[in-house]
């Protein structure tokens, strides 16, 4: 796929973040109360939204992938997309960093939306509660060089600059992060207005949690 002209900019200019509201997080979660989350109007529609969102995390990805420190191409194994993926960029990946974030070709940090993981990786804060597990499971689904395809929201980036996108398993279309809360091995974060799979994942957590998956067997405290 050819990059996208930035019309001059400079090679490591990123686009402005837009602020984003906490609507429901971990502690609506672990409580046990899946509340469906109020969905943002959009002047687009759901169709122009998806759009316009796979544009600018075409843009996002170009941009920064100039600012990345050199490092060895990683290429996706050659496989033949499964049919009903939806439309993105398609990547590979280079590494898992947890349970709910991924680092793809030209070391781009993705961070999966609508799913929060155990945490493992913060000096700050103690490896939490199957989280050890929560990043297996995604290194098994997500093995160095597997093809992944990214679709965006209605925000490209969170506060820490990483890339927000659903993430799909090109091979067969697996929606890595609607699989990550069925399996219990990930809880529900709705952060407005990226909400296009808000409903579905509430639904999900509540089939795993009534199911005691993961998670939810594993943790008192979920």
């Amino acid at each position: 796929m050819p990059e996208p002209s930035l019309g001059g900019r400079p090679p490591c200019w990123r686009p402005p973040r837009r602020a984003t509201v906490l609507v429901s997080g971990r502690s609506a979660a672990s409580a046990g109360s899946a509340e469906s989350e109020r969905r943002q109007p959009s002047r687009h529609g759901r169709g122009g939204r998806v759009a316009v969102a796979v544009a600018s995390l075409v843009a996002v990805v170009a941009a920064t992938s100039a600012c990345a420190r050199p490092a060895t191409t990683l290429t996706p194994r050659v496989v033949v997309p499964a049919p009903g993926l939806p439309e993105g960029v398609d990547l590979a990946v280079e590494r898992v960093v947890d349970g709910d974030t991924i680092v793809v070709t030209g070391r781009r940090h993705i961070r999966l939306i609508g799913v929060d993981a155990p945490e493992t990786v913060d000096p700050r804060r103690p490896v939490g509660c199957f989280g050890k597990e929560a990043s297996g499971f995604l290194r098994s689904l997500l093995p160095e060089g597997t093809a992944v395809r990214l679709v965006g929201d209605v925000e490209q980036e969170d506060r820490f600059g990483r890339t927000l996108a659903y993430v799909y398993r090109v091979s067969d279309a697996l929606f890595v992060n609607a699989e990550l809360i069925r399996r219990g091995f990930a809880q529900v974060l709705t952060i407005a207005p990226n909400v296009t799979h808000a409903d579905d994942f509430v639904a999900l957590a509540r089939d795993a949690r009534s199911a005691s998956q993961g998670l939810w067997a594993a943790c008192p405290a979920a």
